[in-house]
């Protein structure tokens, strides 16, 4: 009878002792999803500037050329 209630002790410290390593690892698994879920957002952020920064460049080097032809022509 003794040895039944020091497995069941066991077993329950156990179980015990599981569910809280479970927990603590769930949590630093969350910790670390938010921080990649930060990261993506912040590079679809970039992803979509991007496109808009290269038409903006684009714009400026035609405009860039258009004063260095008109400098060229005055002189």
């Amino acid at each position: 009878m003794e040895s039944m209630i020091a497995a069941v002790i066991t077993g329950a410290v156990t179980l015990i002792g599981v569910l809280i390593a479970n927990s603590k690892a769930q949590a630093v698994t969350d910790t670390k999803l938010e921080e990649l879920t930060r990261e993506v957002r912040e590079h679809n952020n970039f992803a979509r500037r991007v496109p808009v920064m290269e038409e903006q460049i684009k714009v400026i080097n035609h405009r860039i050329g258009d004063l260095e032809d008109y400098h060229k022509s005055a002189n």
